[in-house]
């Protein structure tokens, strides 16, 4: 019965290691670097960043948004999320250009007054977002990892670490 079981167990732990090592954060998702391996987002230049919003994150929330509501977002640019700030080179996030939320906890706010974007911001904007920039999902456990407060402020500023 013994042997019948090894097999099992060292693909279970192979899976196991793949499994760590494949969420490991922040991913490397940008040019590459002076060794030859993609940069992550902390590691790239402000030139670097501003080409992979320009090239990767930005055509993916461009799709997102037009198929959402294609009369309101047929065109999008940089200030979509980054409001004037992107005409003087100022590219921080959080930003007071977006909508401030409750800070409620799971959004309970937001979820009441505006179900369909809270939904479509969590289910697919979030997730893609971090996924684009390598970034670990927000976790309510941990309060860590990108999410809504990334990009939008809070009732008094910025929350969780942001």
């Amino acid at each position: 019965m013994q042997t019948r079981c090894r097999p099992f167990l060292l693909c279970s732990q192979i899976l196991l290691l793949a499994l760590l090592i494949g969420s490991c954060y922040p991913k490397q998702v940008g040019p590459p670097g002076p060794d030859g391996k993609a940069l992550t987002w902390i590691e790239m230049n402000r030139a670097q960043r501003k080409d992979h919003m320009r090239m990767v994150v930005l055509p993916r929330a461009a799709v997102l948004f037009a198929e959402w509501r294609p009369e309101r977002f047929a065109s999008v640019d940089c200030g979509l999320c980054h409001g004037g700030g992107a005409d003087t080179g100022n590219f921080g996030m959080p930003t007071a250009h977006l909508p401030r939320l409750s800070g409620d906890l799971l959004l309970g706010t937001e979820f009441r007054n505006h179900p369909d974007t809270t939904r479509l911001k969590l289910d697919r904007l979030v997730p893609m977002m971090s996924e684009a920039l390598g970034l670990k999902s927000f976790s309510i456990v941990t309060r860590s990892g990108f999410g809504c407060y990334s990009c939008h402020l809070g009732p008094e500023g910025p929350l969780f670490n942001n």
